[in-house]
């Protein structure tokens, strides 16, 4: 079996749009705790229950939610997996920015001639000629 783990850029897109939205990052916070229908999610909003269906679709589409049916309601949970890889990603873009910041901190620890206090090869130290 392969495991997937880079996102395309339609699948980078989907997540940060998926939370880009409070009410969407509660909702994948609350299916990372436990399986909800989404009934019950759309009680706790003081929005419409189809409005409530969008940002699931929207969360389901992203690839952060998975939705079954079992009877008659609709049953969501996080999908741990996509969770994971959005979270490599964002690693990878924390590992962009230390790095940057590190080349930068060697920069600034550098003399203030601007080169680094290493010596030349026609720096003659020794005794010779004296």
């Amino acid at each position: 079996m392969v495991v997937r783990n880079e996102l395309s850029d339609d699948e980078i897109d989907r997540v940060f749009h998926a939370l880009a939205a409070a009410t969407r990052r509660d909702i994948l916070r609350r299916a990372i705790e436990t399986e909800h229908s989404v009934s019950a999610l759309a009680r706790d909003y003081d929005m419409s229950f189809a409005a409530v269906q969008k940002h699931v679709a929207v969360l389901e589409a992203a690839g952060l939610i998975v939705k079954r049916a079992e009877g008659r309601e609709r049953l969501v949970r996080a999908d741990p997996a996509m969770i994971a890889r959005a979270r490599a990603l964002l690693a990878r873009y924390e590992e962009l920015w230390r790095a940057r910041i590190d080349r930068l901190d060697a920069l600034l620890a550098e003399p203030a001639g601007g080169t680094p206090d290493i010596p030349h090869d026609n720096d003659n130290t020794d005794t010779q000629g004296a």
